[in-house]
C-alpha cells in the first residue's frame, strides 16, 4: 500500500515521524456508494526514512505487507478460528457449543491483544519512505 503524506518531525536516528490518512475499509470512495458516514483518522506514524526528507516535504510511504498481513491474522483469522473450535469442541464433547465458542473467541481477542503489545514492544517499523510525492518535491 503507497499513500502521499507529509512529514512531521525527523528523529535523531534518522527515522520521520509522518501524518498518515488511515482510510476506512471502504477506501474513501463515497462519491461512489452515496455515502456512509465512515470517518477518516489521522495519525502519526513513524517510517524508515532513506531518502532523507525534512519536515514538511511531501512523500510517498509504502507500507511492509508482511507484518501487515501478520496483524490481519492476529486480530481477524485467530479468534474466528478460536471460535469455530471451540463451538465445534463443545458440540463434540457434549459441552454447549456457544459457550465454548465464545471462550476461543476470548482466548483469540487475547492473543490479538498480547500480538498487537509484543509488536509495539520490538519497535518493528511497518512504514518505509520511497520518494518524494510526484509533483511535490521538496518543502
Amino acid at each position: 500500500m503507497e499513500q502521499i503524506v507529509r512529514v512531521h518531525r525527523v528523529r535523531e536516528d534518522g527515522r520521520a515521524d509522518v501524518f498518515l490518512v488511515r482510510e476506512s475499509a471502504c477506501s474513501g470512495d463515497c462519491h461512489k456508494c452515496s455515502g456512509c458516514g465512515a470517518q477518516k483518522e489521522t495519525m502519526i506514524v513513524t517510517a524508515d526514512n532513506p531518502i532523507r526528507a525534512e519536515v514538511g516535504d511531501f512523500v510517498t510511504v509504502s507500507s511492509d505487507t508482511g507484518t501487515v498481513m501478520k496483524a490481519i491474522l492476529a486480530v481477524y483469522l485467530v479468534p474466528l478460528v478460536l471460535f469455530f473450535a471451540g463451538f465445534a469442541l463443545g458440540m463434540g464433547m457434549g459441552w454447549s457449543g456457544p459457550l465454548m465458542g465464545g471462550l476461543g473467541f476470548g482466548l483469540g481477542l487475547a492473543f490479538a491483544v498480547w500480538f498487537d503489545r509484543h509488536t509495539a514492544k520490538q519497535g518493528e517499523t511497518v512504514y518505509t519512505i520511497t520518494g518524494y510525492a510526484p509533483g511535490q518535491g521538496r518543502a
